[in-house]
């Protein structure tokens, strides 16, 4: 699942009828929106805002988000569970390649890839490869499939 604020899952659910007793209660405290970062089919991590955030957030800054909240979410599951299979896999990726694995799900190539986080070229084309070398895939669709299947990235 991808990242996405509530001002877009209430354009969603408003038609559902949705309760509303929560937005008095963000309201009452300043808070406009979030954003919301599921990882790993175990974990979500939310960013609160006094802006409506679906207005300003791009593509990429969302990607950039992303990043940090797997980073977050991997690190608050070793220190939580220091023995247990990162967020049901054994396989470990590190957090940058997850978030290179992550953007190429998206359909983005290596070169957007490198604008979004900010990365040299071979860096990104290195994380891919140790990536699959970890997964036993051989090319990107392949890695990303098997990331998907193994709830590395959403």
């Amino acid at each position: 699942m991808a990242p996405f604020t509530w001002a877009e899952a209430k354009q969603v659910l408003e038609p559902v009828g949705i309760d509303r007793w929560s937005d008095a209660l963000f309201f009452k405290y300043g808070i406009r929106d979030a954003l919301c970062c599921p990882v790993g089919g175990q974990w979500v991590v939310v960013f609160w805002s006094r802006k409506i955030l679906s207005k300003v957030l791009e593509s990429k800054t969302r990607s950039i988000i992303f990043a940090a909240a797997t980073f977050a979410a991997l690190r608050l599951e070793q220190v939580t569970h220091p023995g247990r299979a990162r967020l049901g896999s054994s396989v470990r990726l590190t957090p940058r390649e997850i978030a290179v694995l992550r953007l190429i799900s998206t359909g983005a190539q290596n070169r957007e890839v490198v604008e979004a986080l900010r990365l040299g070229a071979e860096t990104v084309r290195s994380h891919l490869k140790k990536a699959q070398a970890k997964l036993g895939v051989r090319n990107r669709a392949h890695a990303v499939a098997e990331a998907l299947r193994q709830n590395l990235i959403p």
